[in-house]
């Protein structure tokens, strides 16, 4: 997870000192930064819910809230949310139709998609 974040400052930086406007720039990294914060809620709820079928909720919930922020926040979830589906499909060795299922549930949430269409049923609310 770290990697992740550390990869995304590094390519927000790299994106931001490329844009002219500076203002836009700055609305930009802000935004990412909060839309990382926002993958990063996400995937510690997941956690700490240790719901059986809760995956593609949360992998939309967190999507959904960073993409909310502005392109920013977008490019930070659509970023992250690569680089955590090559890991897990490269390292952990799950399936394709895991990666293709959680891909699914990434832009669902990205392009403003009610993340409840992936709540399991007796998931708590508190989630």
């Amino acid at each position: 997870m770290r990697l992740c974040v550390c990869f995304v400052l590094l390519s927000i930086i790299l994106c931001a000192s490329a844009d002219s406007a500076l203002a836009r720039g700055g609305r930009f990294v802000w935004d990412a930064l909060g839309g990382a914060k926002d993958m990063y809620r996400a995937y510690r709820d997941m956690r700490e819910a240790n719901y059986k079928g809760a995956d593609k909720y949360f992998h939309a919930r967190g999507n959904y809230d960073a993409a909310k922020r502005g392109p920013g926040g977008a490019w930070a979830a659509r970023v992250l949310s690569d680089a955590r589906e090559k890991w897990q499909s490269d390292v952990s060795g799950r399936g394709a139709e895991d990666t293709r299922a959680d891909q699914e549930a990434n832009r669902w949430g990205r392009n403003g998609g009610d993340p409840n269409r992936y709540r399991p049923a007796g998931l708590p609310s508190k989630y």
